[in-house]
């Protein structure tokens, strides 16, 4: 996770960026439950129900705003295709494709690493006032 460039001051990437965390924990709490076979259910849930809020978040929130700058279009589009991905590689998961575990987590902590140490800090850096506030009121809607 980012810390060297203070884009996590800035409350809605601070807030995703916990978040991102918090994933990262409930990944390695699956992985751990996947390789004893036990509780990997329980592990599955947990992480589900905070992606599903997190990725909610991003597409509803910043995702909106910064898909209509043409700076971070392209990007933002990719990491949206990425979510879909993540949902399918969670479908497989749920359903008991155990290889889809490795898979879903190296895409989530490649997809985190883009965000966290790409994304959020050319964001930081970019996006002024109006555009937070914008972002604001898509999450608290």
């Amino acid at each position: 996770m980012c810390s060297y460039c203070g884009c996590r001051e800035t409350p809605e990437i601070g807030l995703l960026m916990d978040q991102h965390e918090q994933i990262v924990n409930d990944v390695g709490a699956l992985l751990r439950a996947h390789r004893s076979g036990a509780g990997t259910a329980q592990a599955f849930v947990v992480l589900s129900e905070h992606l599903a809020a997190h990725l909610a978040r991003e597409e509803t929130g910043l995702f909106a705003e910064l898909r209509t700058d043409p700076e971070f279009a392209t990007h933002i589009a990719r990491l949206c295709d990425e979510h879909d991905d993540i949902e399918v590689l969670l479908s497989r998961v749920r359903d008991g494709e155990g290889d889809a575990v490795a898979a879903l987590v190296d895409l989530l902590y490649r997809h985190i690493d883009k965000e966290d140490n790409g994304l959020f800090p050319a964001v930081a850096v970019a996006v002024d006032g109006s555009t937070w506030d914008a972002v604001a009121a898509h999450v608290s809607a």
